[in-house]
């Protein structure tokens, strides 16, 4: 299992906007791609702006590449969230799921 790790920061006036983005656009998008497995959104406050990490499970980087072409590394930012977002990572990392730990 690949974890596509992301971050992305808002302004507090926005940060709802992008996090409705996330719940409706992205996870539909998402649950269309083969070897989709799940996502996370982390959202806190940094300073002045809310920071939100983002955490996609694929089966496998093929999947990833399903998701986000070839150069699966850059970041897939879509125009809708670019207006949500001050800033944002270009480029994203993978990192193989070593251990779960799922509680009760």
């Amino acid at each position: 299992m690949i974890a596509r790790v992301w971050r992305g920061w808002a302004p507090v006036a926005t940060a709802d906007d992008y996090q409705r983005h996330y719940e409706g656009e992205v996870a539909a998008h998402l649950l269309e791609v083969a070897g989709f497995l799940g996502a996370r959104l982390l959202r806190s406050a940094d300073g002045d702006e809310v920071l939100f990490t983002s955490i996609v499970y694929f089966g496998g980087l093929d999947d990833v590449r399903g998701f986000a072409g070839d150069d699966f590394e850059v970041a897939v930012v879509e125009e809708t969230a670019r207006r949500a977002l001050s800033r944002w990572d270009e480029r994203v990392s993978h990192h193989e799921v070593a251990v779960e730990v799922h509680g009760g």
